[in-house]
């Protein structure tokens, strides 16, 4: 049994397994399927999100621990719920190393430990000590801050080796023939060596996630590592306390597909949701054992048919005027961007995985390291699973060697090594391209595209400025056809916007002209000095307006060092920040009353956009899986922004005012969204025969653009598009909603329509969407 919709729930210290518990009547009144919960297993002290798993073996204490779990299934399966989780299997976290029994037993013991097939280091360097980089400034230069401790214990039997908060372990023997001040000594005995931390992205000799150096990769493909890995997952699923599980970035695994089928083993085929991002045009893999994605791909697909495309030229040009105004160069396309960003993550925060590729080549390749460098810049995708995948490596190597032509013949000669899918230099290979671009792209170039917040998403192509609708109904259509039970998302954790700030955001292609005025505006007021950045920061504030002054602050550092122009995580520079700074404060002060002005004047449209963007969503094809909070506007920005306490207990209040009868304004108050969403929510719970099937609805009209529609089997959903230029036509005029299924009701304001065709001017009357299901053929309600 698949859900027919699920909730995500950001399980964390300060909203544990039992406060979920607690949720779970409100849930299933709102009328979600299933429960989808982050990552339970044991995390790093402290740990927010759960994805820096420390203990395998158990439930997080700090999250409630493997009684609450109990607790909580029991809620939800009493309350008619499913239960999927989060699972972490690329990685673990290692920043405190005592936390996680796996690594301090690697520190420890070496190659003699247990556990030392489970991380993924680069024995040919070292002779395998794992490179720490946790020092401030180069050993010489600190080793009298670091002291040794023979004092014994339990997990150190040996003592400890200590540094401010860093604490490491003494390997047997540390200290024979040597006294415990001889540092310089005893450091040279053990399985690991310290560095200084600007040497990390250049000298690290085991896999991270991405550029996190505190989670370290594990090698699940090693069948006792996957066993012990999953050995409190398999309990979950024998004793049947989940019913699905969701897969965090697979792409990172030596290789994915056969994990995926392992899994499905282990588990007796119970439904696995992955984690991929696609990139434009690329399918997910059809052999893997998978329901679906996590539905970064259908975000993608809403979000564009909302934009309208007539703008681009007039954001276009706002663009190239912030940058003459700065100073800066024309801008480069999208292309072009993203590989000169991916390129200089391959040279700076992925320079130690590139050398480990150099160093497993059979023979030497003169420039094989600059080489490597461009052909992960270049790749098109996240990764190839060889030997599925080959054209995107040859297109890469042809794109490569046309824009590095002194390297086509490295290149020619890397080729066929890349190919080979059963040697590790592939496979490594495979592993790389998936930073490269995550890091390149999402952390980078998507802070640097400036033009417009709304496309700059997750799963995004910012290239693809707009689609139509028939390009829209084409796209579900397909999901429809191939992955009917793929997940389908608006916001996630890792969303860089919550959906409705790209809702608010998504009007300014409607009004180009008018959004450069009034950003020229505001930036008379206070500017950063750096053109393309002030509209980022700009939009930011309309597009979360009202939001604090502290959250806001928080987001413009994070988007500034990710951007890495002006200003970035590792030479900060000061009196840049002090202006984006300054920039925020003035949206609280002397620009406040136009930030407020603006956003009243665009608030409307925006509230629409979010409630088509969310009845698409989930009415769709697919299973709609709704973020936390979500069912009221969502304005969060990146994370850990979109990681705030949730106000449960208001949402509970709203819904049952709704249920008593109240028809909401389209306002502030969001209780409009809520409706939507209860109604939407139950509809597919309670009646699901009425989505088996994705067919095209026709609007007839001069307004007929601004209408999206389509029958799922029975549900037909509308939404508005475009409504500032719906507006400026005075309305929907003659468009008419042609259907053949009679007298139908809508599920939002109980309106019957009994004649065919509908005029949109009537049926969308009170609300910019609608929900209509066939009177004649509704089934009793559950």
């Amino acid at each position: 049994m698949l859900p027919a919709s699920t909730y995500r729930l950001q399980i964390r210290p300060s909203f544990d397994l039992d406060a979920a518990a607690a949720v779970v009547p409100y849930l299933a009144d709102l009328g979600v399927g299933w429960v989808y919960l982050s990552p339970l297993l044991k995390a790093t002290t402290g740990s927010d999100h759960g994805y820096d798993v420390v203990d395998s073996s158990l439930v997080d204490p700090a999250r409630g621990g493997g009684e609450a779990l109990d607790r909580f299934v029991a809620a939800a399966h009493d309350a008619g719920l499913g239960v999927l989780v989060d699972i972490v299997p690329n990685h673990m976290g290692v920043s405190i190393p005592r936390e996680n029994p796996w690594w301090w037993d690697y520190l420890r013991l070496g190659e003699a430990s247990v556990r030392a097939a489970a991380f993924d280091v680069d024995r040919a360097l070292d002779d395998g000590r794992v490179r720490l980089p946790v020092l401030g400034a180069p050993l010489a230069e600190v080793i009298g801050e670091i002291t040794v401790d023979p004092t014994p214990a339990p997990d150190a039997p040996d003592g400890f080796v200590r540094y401010y908060d860093h604490e490491l372990p003494l390997a047997p023997g540390s200290l024979e023939g040597l006294e415990p001040d001889d540092v310089a000594a005893v450091l040279d005995r053990q399985h690991y060596e310290l560095r200084f931390w600007r040497d990390e992205a250049a000298l690290l000799n085991y896999r991270r996630f991405f550029a996190v150096t505190t989670l370290a990769a594990v090698r699940v493909e090693d069948p006792r590592v996957f066993d012990d890995a999953h050995v409190e997952i398999l309990r979950w699923v024998r004793e049947g306390l989940v019913d699905g599980l969701r897969v965090d970035h697979p792409d990172g695994l030596r290789d994915p597909g056969g994990y995926l089928a392992r899994l499905a083993e282990v588990t007796n085929g119970l439904p696995v949701w992955v984690e991929k991002i696609l990139e434009r045009g690329e399918e997910l893999p059809s052999w893997w054992h998978t329901v679906g994605t996590t539905g970064y791909d259908a975000l993608g697909e809403i979000e564009r048919v909302l934009v309208d495309p007539a703008g681009r030229a007039g954001l276009d040009a706002l663009d190239a005027q912030l940058r003459i105004e700065t100073g800066l160069p024309p801008a480069p396309s999208w292309g072009e961007l993203i590989h000169g960003t991916k390129r200089e993550i391959a040279d700076t925060i992925q320079a130690s995985e590139v050398a480990r590729l150099v160093r497993l080549l059979p023979t030497p390749i003169p420039g094989a390291r600059d080489a490597l460098a461009e052909l992960l810049a270049l790749f098109p995708t996240y990764r190839s699973y060889l030997p599925a995948g080959r054209a995107w490596l040859d297109e890469a190597a042809e794109a490569a060697s046309a824009a590095r032509p002194d390297l086509a013949e490295a290149i020619a000669a890397l080729v066929p090594l890349l190919a080979d899918g059963s040697s590790e230099l592939a496979q490594r290979f495979q592993q790389t391209t998936g930073p490269v671009m995550a890091k390149g792209v999402e952390d980078t170039a998507f802070y640097r595209f400036t033009r417009l917040g709304s496309l700059t998403e997750v799963g995004g192509d910012p290239s693809e400025f707009a689609l139509d609708v028939a390009g829209f109904h084409a796209a579900f259509a397909r999901r429809h056809a191939s992955w009917p039970h793929s997940l389908t998302a608006l916001s996630t954790h890792d969303t860089k916007r919550g959906e409705d700030v790209r809702a608010r955001l998504d009007v300014l292609s409607e009004i180009p002209e008018r959004w450069a005025e009034t950003l020229d505006a505001l930036r008379e007021i206070a500017t950063t000095g750096h053109g393309p950045f002030d509209a980022l920061l700009w939009q930011a504030v309309i597009g979360a307006w009202p939001a604090s002054a502290e959250r806001l602050h928080a987001y413009v550092e994070k988007a500034a060092r990710e951007a890495g122009e002006a200003t970035s995580w590792l030479e900060v520079n000061e009196d840049f920040e002090r202006r984006m700074h300054a920039v925020v404060d003035a949206a609280f002060g002397p620009a406040r009353p136009l930030v407020e002005s603006f956003v009243a004047e665009i608030a409307a449209a925006g509230y629409s956009n979010g409630l088509s963007a969310k009845v698409l969503q989930l009415a769709g094809p697919g299973i709609p899986d709704v973020y936390q909070g979500s069912e009221l506007w969502e304005q969060s920005l990146v994370d850990p922004d979109n990681r705030r306490h949730v106000d449960f207990a208001a949402r509970a209040a709203t819904l049952a005012r709704l249920d008593e009868g109240l028809v909401p304004p389209v306002d502030q108050g969001a209780a409009a969204k809520l409706l939507v969403v209860s109604r939407a929510l139950r509809l597919r719970r309670d009646r699901p025969h009425l989505f088996t099937r994705y067919t095209p609805v026709t609007v007839t009209g001069a307004a007929a653009e601004h209408a999206v529609a389509f029958d799922r089997g029975g549900a037909i959903a509308v939404a508005t598009r475009l409504p500032v230029g719906l507006a400026a036509r005075g309305g929907w005029g003659d468009a008419t909603l042609l259907h053949p299924a009679g007298a139908v009701q809508d599920e939002l304001t109980g309106r019957v329509f009994d004649t065919e065709p509908i005029p949109l001017a009537e049926l969308l009357a009170t609300y910019p969407v609608a929900l209509l299901t066939p009177v004649a053929l509704a089934a009793p309600r559950a």
